[in-house]
């Protein structure tokens, strides 16, 4: 029997996360639990709104706690002090992130869970083919992909959404990078993944909280990991683009030059956010610790 960790940031969000965990339970009706012991841990990032009473029974999910932070720290590093949490304080073979608003979709959890049973000690990725998003978001997103690739030779076709092993568990919560990109991180630390289609779903309330700027942090965020890639080749590139553009420059042609040249200063800069004294501190803002099932 494999024991499961559902791992779900939380942040002003209470009504999506517990609609979450329904469809979660449901969708575990039927499972052997002589083959799968699933449970949950939200990780609750100093959230100001009240947490509502829980209504709802949980059939299927064999716990459900809440790990409450002092201090709110972000989605990246409330995913990274999840993990740290769950490798320090439980027994378990798998970790599945998910992001609690219902974009990632509780349908696709058996998919990616099976697909880790027939492939044991690999990470297991869910895979973006379709998002949800206006075609706006979507132009920025795909532009954040082809960025990423040119700059990093990373193609990085997945978030949070994710099943992973204990070892790579193990790896991630002693890599710094994780403490800054979750994505990143895993793609960093293991190169031989296997993966799921999957769709990105609509939120169940509210809103997307991935606002233009915050996509453009998560990007930079990314290729921040791979920043000696970024800095070679954004050098190479510079001196092949002005060798070209020589006896030409002008304001225009200076364009590429110096959005180049703000992403290599703004990579630099996020990625002292990959700070493992903090990462490895990262327990200490644990507020307390509820048990709601």
């Amino acid at each position: 029997m494999k024991k499961i960790k559902i791992l779900i940031p939380v942040y002003n969000d209470w009504q999506s996360v517990f609609k979450l965990l329904e469809n979660i339970d449901k969708g575990l009706k039927g499972w052997d639990s002589d083959i799968a012991h699933i449970s949950a841990i939200i990780v609750n990032d100093a959230s100001t709104e009240e947490r509502p009473i829980n209504t709802s029974t949980f059939n299927n999910l064999k716990s459900v706690q809440i790990i409450n932070m002092k201090e709110n720290k972000g989605h990246a590093r409330c995913n990274a002090a999840g993990l740290k949490y769950i490798n320090t304080n439980s027994e378990f073979d798998l970790v599945v992130p998910m992001d609690g608003d219902g974009e990632d979709k509780p349908k696709e959890l058996g998919s990616l869970l099976c697909k880790a049973y027939e492939h044991p000690n690999k990470v297991i990725t869910a895979n973006r083919v379709k998002r949800s998003e206006g075609l706006f978001f979507k132009l920025c997103y795909l532009i954040h992909k082809y960025l990423t690739f040119i700059f990093t030779g990373q193609s990085i076709k997945f978030g949070n959404y994710t099943c992973l092993p204990k070892a790579t568990v193990n790896k991630m919560v002693n890599e710094p990078a994780t403490w800054s990109s979750f994505s990143g991180s895993l793609a960093k630390i293991e190169k031989d993944r296997k993966s799921i289609s999957s769709e990105r779903g609509e939120r169940y309330f509210g809103p997307s909280k991935m606002s233009f700027i915050n996509l453009l942090k998560h990007s930079l965020s990314i290729i921040a990991v791979f920043k000696s890639t970024l800095l070679i080749r954004s050098t190479l590139f510079l001196i092949a683009y002005l060798f070209l553009v020589i006896g030409k420059i002008s304001v225009i042609t200076l364009i590429p030059v110096l959005g180049v040249i703000i992403m290599m200063v703004s990579v630099i800069i996020l990625s002292k956010r990959e700070n493992m004294s903090d990462f490895n501190n990262s327990l200490e803002n644990i507020k307390s610790i509820d048990k709601i099932k």
